[in-house]
């Protein structure tokens, strides 16, 4: 006996239930949602923020920025939790030399935002 198994419908939902189970909802950059996540200290770092979104968005990287007026701790937390991959946080030193202090799961470092956007880049292209 041979039997055709056709599930247009259901299978797609299966296989994305077996993917968020498998990875935890820490989905690869290449797939994540929202790759990166622009934190400020405080509004007056606004600008070059707002600079160092549209230089991430400019060049294809799901991004998103947080304005709100919250602490760091819970900005940090409330980020973590929606698992995004990388975390930059805009301070007065990362204003003043034009880098980003970057967050990972793994810890944190602080490059160039330049650095960073080609970083990021070829690890969404070779995964």
């Amino acid at each position: 006996p041979i039997m055709i198994h056709r599930a247009p419908f259901g299978s797609l939902e299966r296989f994305i239930a077996l993917l968020i189970e498998h990875t935890g909802g820490r989905f690869p950059l290449w797939l994540a949602p929202e790759q990166v996540a622009v934190l400020l200290l405080s509004d007056k770092y606004a600008a070059y923020g707002d600079m160092v979104h549209q230089a991430l968005v400019d060049q294809g990287i799901r991004a998103t920025i947080d304005v709100r007026n919250e602490t760091m701790g819970k900005k940090i937390r409330d980020t973590e939790l929606r698992k995004v991959p990388y975390i930059l946080i805009i301070g007065e030193q990362e204003m003043i030399h034009q880098s980003v202090a970057v967050r990972t799961q793994g810890g944190q470092t602080t490059l160039s935002l330049s650095d960073f956007i080609e970083k990021i880049g070829l690890e969404v292209m070779h995964k």
